[in-house]
């Protein structure tokens, strides 16, 4: 896809970075292969749906990790490309970027809004931990817990109002608890999200149907080496528009650690009916670099 050559460019850049960081001493690398998850479709650490209460990158309690992602996913009758960027602080904070673009194809002509129309979304998030680390307090009861926050920007003002969207701009807030099981090599998380968001906010925000929301998100993901994952995601979405039902998401994938730098996540993704076009299922791709 077009976003990965935009990527592949990055990555001699980021690797180079994170060798200048190294030589500097400013990022101890301790975490371990694949923990603080892969940057899902909102640019957030966690897996392909869920925001995960682990921060991204792999710098430690001193140190600081980040990284640039691409995905994307073709659906039967739409695709949806993503990129950004995200910085995980002292392992406790985290901050990301994402841009999103919803490309119909030769859905929007049927649509009645062209060949090719395409959504654009800008997407700003935070998050900090509150309590817990998943890696190194195996013996504590309580998992690691963060709260989060995305900021989100749609630039199709005019037509998300009239599909019947109340605003193109709206706020997402997110409590996530991660427990990782390592002599188990099991990861488990469960995100609770309050939002308005339409199709995650491609299609504006609230409508006739409704507005803010809860919603939940959860994953599990298998470590069958420290280099490779498996696992599964669901997450519930709100159904505020009158014009289309808009179902919950589900995934199965499995994540691949080439090293610290260099991730490639692949998934097959079931996002439900969007705009009227039922059954959006397909295959999910994302390259991940960092430190």
């Amino acid at each position: 896809m077009r976003i990965f050559h935009s990527l592949a460019l990055a990555v001699a850049s980021v690797l180079a970075l994170a060798g200048s960081a190294r030589a500097a001493d400013l990022r101890p690398q301790s975490k371990l292969l694949l923990t603080g998850g892969v940057s899902n479709v909102e640019g957030a650490g966690g897996g392909g749906l869920a925001s995960w209460a682990t921060t991204t990158g792999y710098g430690a309690a001193q140190g600081v990790g980040a990284n640039l992602h691409a995905t994307g996913a073709k659906l039967d009758d739409y695709e949806l490309r993503s990129w950004g960027a995200a910085a995980g602080l002292f392992d406790r904070v985290e901050v990301s970027y994402a841009r999103q673009a919803f490309d119909t194809g030769k859905t929007g002509a049927l649509l009645g809004i062209g060949k090719g129309f395409t959504f654009h979304q800008d997407i700003w998030g935070a998050k900090a931990v509150l309590v817990g680390d998943a890696i190194y307090d195996q013996d504590r009861l309580l998992p690691q817990i963060a709260v989060g926050v995305q900021h989100k920007n749609n630039d199709r003002d005019g037509l998300v109002a009239a599909l019947g969207a109340r605003s193109d701009k709206g706020t997402d807030y997110y409590l996530a608890a991660t427990e990782l099981l390592l002599a188990q090599s099991l990861l488990i998380n469960g995100t609770v999200r309050s939002t308005a968001a339409n199709q995650f906010g491609l299609l504006g925000f609230g409508g006739p149907n409704g507005g803010r929301s809860t919603q939940v998100e959860g994953s599990v993901a298998w470590l069958a080496s420290k280099r490779l994952a498996f696992g599964a995601e669901y997450r519930s979405k709100p159904d505020n528009l009158a014009f289309a039902r808009e179902n919950d998401a589900v995934d199965v994938f499995a994540a691949y650690a080439l090293n610290k730098n260099l991730s490639v996540t692949a998934a097959y993704v079931d996002l439900g009916d969007i705009a009227t076009f039922k059954n959006q299922r397909g295959l999910y791709l994302s390259l991940q670099a960092g430190f």
